[in-house]
């Protein structure tokens, strides 16, 4: 069976990634299910200084060298939304949006994500003044008054960064104090452009367009206090107020807490025989990337166990790793100067799949940026012969690389800007969609997507947001499958003007038909359809 497993492990951050190493270092065959982007929440922090041994990197750089380490032993990576498990028996399924796979054991690795306060007014305004990611967001508050909502080790950190930008910072926070470690509380306080109010609470934000006010209450005193901008002012307010856990597969079938959190022995095993759980997903007194590891490992090593016994028992031995530290990733590897060997590895892997020749039809103008997409382009498609490269004068939407089909027509994919940063991946399977087969599809998704009719998504992203991947692909899947669809992905970097046209505050940012429809947020294929039926 080549779609069996020792263990899959779903969920690519800290925890999975430490887990996929040591169990593909002992020589068990593994895969690690990601849905958005390997690395997970720590890819957005932008300082980690108290990863023992690591004096200073950045959440994406650690997190890159963890997946590295696990793929030179042979783990294997597939970008897909688990949609599904079956855990009876000595083998499970898990269902992904790109097809089933088996294994003797599953590590539930998925975290959290960012937890609504409920304040009156946080849905409403949520893109157009209330946001969850300073990295993905910070940047459209830039000499404006910020308030920060909560009172633990993201607030504290991420309310530091957001003076970067910010005219001034305010952090609201519940209790009688900071709730992380004080050198992290201390740096906040002490900063010239950070005023700290504890025993804050947020009443309500208010606004039109855009977010103009908030009223908070101090929940000692009972004094209200109102900040509203000044006339053609607008303020932002960023929510840092914990997680929740990411345990709607396991729900119904795992042991979980009156928080939803999974709960684990000493050795991460939950209720269900062959599931363990490890991270951010798991009940824990402490959520860093320390544990996170920590509980990777533990969970390996006990996964390692039920996987020998489950061969013995079954006599079913899937096929080992292949040790990969010497392996060169691919033919093109040390000619790109722009792809590094594991970029090209993927490329390579991408192209070898795909059915069809596609153009890249280039428009520049005169700014830098234009160059800089010519030589991202020229340099793909110098990679395969799956690709040509056509240049064609600039206008509006300039910088802008058009799909195209071998015989010149539009596939309706197109990226404005370089598609480079978090974007990298989901260009390359736009490519794939658009080329075929491109990503399975479910017989009903099939069904929705082909119902649709004129569809003009302009999906609006920062390449630093880890967040706008999983819509942009969705938009992209949807456009390649039904041709009344279109998606064309904008860095608003570099088209300020579609920023201000529909104020926007946080991405991704959907709008569709040219404003029929404005969304924010990440969306997977089945949540896209559902709003573009509505």
């Amino acid at each position: 069976m080549n779609n069996l497993y020792d263990v899959i492990v779903i969920g690519g951050g800290p925890a999975g990634l430490t887990a996929a190493l040591y169990l593909a270092r002992a020589r068990y065959r593994t895969l690690v299910v990601e849905k958005e982007k390997f690395g997970g929440q720590i890819t957005i922090t932008h300082e980690v200084v108290n990863y023992p041994g690591v004096k200073k990197t950045t959440g994406e750089a650690l997190t890159a060298t963890m997946r590295a380490q696990a793929e030179a032993f042979g783990a294997e990576f597939l970008l897909a939304e688990v949609e599904g498990l079956e855990l009876d028996g000595e083998i499970k399924t898990v269902r992904t949006a790109r097809g089933e796979r088996k294994a003797f054991g599953v590590l539930l690795a998925t975290g959290a994500h960012p937890r609504q306060v409920g304040f009156r007014g946080e849905a409403e305004f949520r893109g157009r003044g209330v946001a969850y990611c300073a990295t993905c967001d910070g940047e459209f508050f830039t000499g404006k008054e910020v308030f920060v909502v909560g009172g633990g080790f993201a607030a504290a950190e991420e309310a530091v960064f957001l003076t970067k930008y910010a005219r001034h910072v305010t952090i609201l926070v519940r209790g009688e104090d900071f709730t992380c470690a004080a050198g992290v509380a201390e740096a906040a306080r002490k900063h010239p452009k950070i005023t700290v109010l504890c025993n804050t609470e947020v009443e309500e934000v208010q606004g039109d367009s855009v977010l103009r006010a908030i009223r908070y209450r101090n929940n000692r005193t009972g004094q209200v206090t109102e900040y509203r901008a000044e006339a053609g002012e607008n303020i932002g307010v960023f929510v840092f107020a914990g997680y929740a856990p990411a345990t709607a597969l396991v729900k119904g079938l795992a042991k979980l807490d009156d928080q939803g959190y999974v709960e684990t022995d000493r050795n991460q095993k939950t209720s269900i025989d062959g599931l363990y759980a490890a991270g951010d997903v798991c009940v824990k007194q402490l959520r860093q990337v320390v544990t996170a590891v920590s509980d990777g490992a533990v969970a390996a090593t006990e996964l390692e166990k039920h996987a020998a016994r489950m061969q013995r028992k079954t006599g079913i031995h899937p096929e080992k790793p292949a040790a990969q530290q010497t392996r060169d990733p691919s033919p093109a590897a040390g000619k790109s100067s722009l792809f590094d060997g594991d970029m090209l590895a993927q490329l390579n892997a991408v192209f070898g799949r795909m059915a069809g020749s596609l153009i890249l039809r280039v428009s520049l103008d005169d700014r830098p940026v234009s160059a800089e997409l010519k030589a991202y382009m020229e340099e793909l498609a110098a990679l395969t012969d799956k690709l040509s490269l056509e240049i064609t004068p600039g206008g509006e939407a300039a910088p802008c690389v058009q799909v195209c089909r071998a015989d010149g027509t539009e596939t309706g994919l197109a990226f404005h800007g370089v598609p480079g940063g978090h974007e990298f991946t989901s260009f390359v399977l736009g490519l794939y969609n658009a080329a075929g087969p491109g990503q399975p599809l479910e017989a009903n998704v099939r069904r929705d997507i082909a119902a649709l009719g004129k569809k003009d998504l302009q999906v609006l992203v920062s390449l630093s947001c880890t967040m706008c991947p999983e819509l942009v692909t969705a938009a992209q899947r949807i456009a390649a499958e039904n041709p009344n669809v279109t998606a064309e992905v904008y860095d608003l970097t570099h088209f300020p003007a579609l920023r201000e046209k529909y104020n926007v505050m946080s991405v991704p940012c959907l709008v569709v038909n040219g404003g029929e429809k404005i969304s924010f947020g990440k969306k997977n294929i089945r949540q896209l359809l559902q709003l573009l039926a509505g």
